[in-house]
């Protein structure tokens, strides 16, 4: 860029190139105005409709989301064979995605869920992707929240907690990091399905959480983000894990959260929705690994608020007291943190535009046909349908108190009424009222 001379004497970087410069884009600048362009395609279309065309383009196709997700969990085409190790996902994305709509499947369609994760269950703790296959976190991850969100009492009871935790404290590594599986990589995510699945069933504890807050916080970027492993690029999916797994295990005071809120909040681009990384394209499964970052620390800062001013009243915070600290009523019970952290009522308000999120999820990202997809351009799948979905929840929520008792005004939902979702846990990803279910069976049991 040039440097040209201002009306003030200061210098300034023109956007304009050398007269002998040529200016050449790069792939990624290319393929970043295609999309800009297929998107305000779309946004000038809704401009140009009448009224009664803009209210059916903003409508959530219900029906259609149903009868594509149903048909899923019942069959799928010779395709999806890629996916032969990550059927336990395939039944969250999908199982979640209805729930998130309000609706559930019939007791046959869940006994038979019930059924095939008990067989993706290894006899010595944790699941596989499938029948048979080597016990993995990521696939005990999405089992675990298949059955909370199916909720029944032989769902839930099918999960052998004894032999979850020796998995799981299998997969811990001496540095503080678990492994996806026996010899597998070391990573963020592998931190957060562990530890969410422990908080979930109850069996978190000191022994399995010592030294995770260290790894985390040693992925945390320069630009604020958090990625997979240190010395990598911050990702907003990692972001996601490592931030929740320290909520969870009650150590986010380690992290940089200011620099982590700017590096998230940039990531909502002109498009409306979230791109993963810098410079990175958007992506609608974004809108919840992006967006629920931005829900987990509207929270904390809450909490922080609250724990600010009642300093102040008594004289300061001590030595090494954590401002968001979610255990200080009830030291040591660290599997309540989540159950603490939906108790505390949200007094921050959103920290990114959350009308803005829902319509690109609305017009970008839905397909009238049934599903969600990343783009214009690209396919529906049961993952994108998933994460889209559960963004869409928490942009609607992004501005309650108390989700669950006090449900979001008319203007804080795009489009008509009708098309509010289920509030979700952020934690983990789950409905709000089945997490409640579940926390209470695996308290008492």
């Amino acid at each position: 860029m040039a440097a040209v001379p201002s009306s003030s004497g200061s210098t300034r970087c023109s956007s304009h190139p050398h007269p002998h410069q040529e200016m050449k884009l790069t792939i990624t600048q290319l393929e970043q105005l295609k999309v800009e362009r297929k998107v305000f395609e779309i946004y000038h279309l809704l401009s140009d409709v009448s009224p009664h065309a803009k209210s059916l383009m903003m409508e959530l196709w219900r029906d259609k989301h149903i009868e594509f997700l149903t048909r899923g969990l019942r069959q799928l085409g010779p395709s999806f064979f890629v996916l032969d190790a990550n059927r336990p996902w395939l039944c969250y994305w999908i199982l979640h995605s209805i729930a998130l709509l309000g609706e559930s499947v019939d007791s046959e369609l869940e006994n038979n869920v019930v059924d095939f994760l008990s067989r993706c269950q290894d006899k010595d703790g944790g699941y596989g992707g499938g029948p048979g296959q080597m016990p993995h976190l990521a696939t005990t991850y999405a089992a675990v929240n298949t059955l909370v969100t199916l909720g029944s009492e032989r769902a839930l009871s099918s999960i052998d907690r004894g032999k979850m935790y020796k998995f799981l404290l299998k997969m811990k590594d001496s540095s503080g990091a678990f492994r996806m599986h026996d010899g597998g990589e070391m990573d963020v995510r592998a931190s957060y399905t562990a530890i969410s699945v422990a908080s979930m069933l109850n069996i978190l504890d000191s022994v399995l959480i010592r030294d995770v807050g260290s790894f985390i916080q040693r992925c945390q970027t320069y630009e604020g983000g958090i990625a997979g492993e240190p010395g990598s690029e911050a990702h907003g999916g990692y972001t996601f894990c490592g931030l929740a797994a320290m909520i969870l295990i009650n150590e986010a005071d380690k992290l940089d959260l200011p620099n982590l809120i700017d590096w998230v909040a940039f990531r909502q681009g002109v498009e409306c929705g979230f791109q993963g990384r810098t410079n990175k394209l958007v992506d609608g499964c974004y809108s919840f690994w992006q967006g629920g970052v931005l829900a987990l620390m509207q929270k904390l800062l809450s909490v922080a608020g609250k724990q600010s001013e009642a300093s102040t009243l008594c004289g300061g915070l001590g030595s090494g007291e954590s401002m968001y600290n979610m255990t200080s009523s009830t030291p040591g019970k660290l599997s309540d943190i989540g159950f603490s952290f939906m108790n505390e009522k949200t007094e921050c308000g959103p920290l990114f535009h959350s009308v803005a999120l829902q319509q690109y999820l609305l017009l970008c990202s839905q397909v009238l046909e049934g599903g969600f997809k990343d783009k214009p351009g690209k396919n529906r799948d049961h993952y994108h349908s998933c994460y889209c979905l559960s963004g869409l929840s928490v942009s609607q929520y992004s501005c309650c108190k108390d989700p669950r008792h006090n449900p979001p005004l008319p203007n804080e939902v795009l489009g008509p009424y009708s098309n509010l979702l289920e509030p979700i846990h952020p934690l983990y990803n789950v409905i709000l009222d089945k997490y409640y279910k579940g926390h209470e069976f695996f308290s008492s049991s």
